[in-house]
């Protein structure tokens, strides 16, 4: 295949249930076929709201890739870019197509002047980790990653309830 017949671009609204396939098929690579709850609705609303950006990779009209991305700010760094995914069609990988998502991400990050660029891989994916590392990216294994979803914010109990809703009031 040649690198000529990918055309990347931004996504729009309407491109949503493309992000969401590409979501699923990630969820299913990464061992956890049943863990979107994202829904297409929800993929609309959020990125109306401007709440993440997406960069596509067609093929031929199709859509095959897909980098998902939205900025954060660190306290050590200042702003930053997170890459939430990186997701190419399993018959269109080795072609180039996630390496030219990846670089439209970095010159995202270069042209807002963001000090990091960060993602997280699981440990397991070897051609992944391997990939990144060969663009020059840091594996940080001392960084545990803390996690609360939905049940646990939800039953969370609280020390300081009234000071707490005497600040988001």
């Amino acid at each position: 295949m040649e690198s000529t017949r990918i055309e990347l671009r931004r996504a729009a609204a309407t491109d949503m249930s493309s992000v969401l396939h590409l979501i699923q098929l990630l969820a299913v690579y990464e061992r956890e076929p049943d863990a979107v709850e994202v829904t297409e609705d929800d993929l609309v609303r959020d990125y109306e709201a401007s709440k993440f950006e997406v960069f596509l990779a067609d093929l031929d009209g199709k859509t095959v890739g897909m980098a998902l991305f939205y900025e954060r700010y660190s306290t050590w760094k200042g702003p930053y870019i997170h890459l939430e995914d990186l997701i190419v069609e399993k018959e269109h990988r080795g072609y180039g197509i996630g390496r030219m998502l990846l670089e439209a991400i970095i010159a995202t990050a270069a042209e807002r002047g963001c000090r990091r660029l960060g993602w997280e891989v699981l440990d397991w994916n070897t051609p992944a980790v391997e990939f990144y590392q060969k663009i020059g990216a840091s594996i940080e294994k001392e960084w545990w990653q803390c996690r609360m979803y939905a049940e646990s914010i939800q039953s969370f109990s609280y020390q300081y309830s009234e000071k707490i809703k005497a600040l988001l009031s």
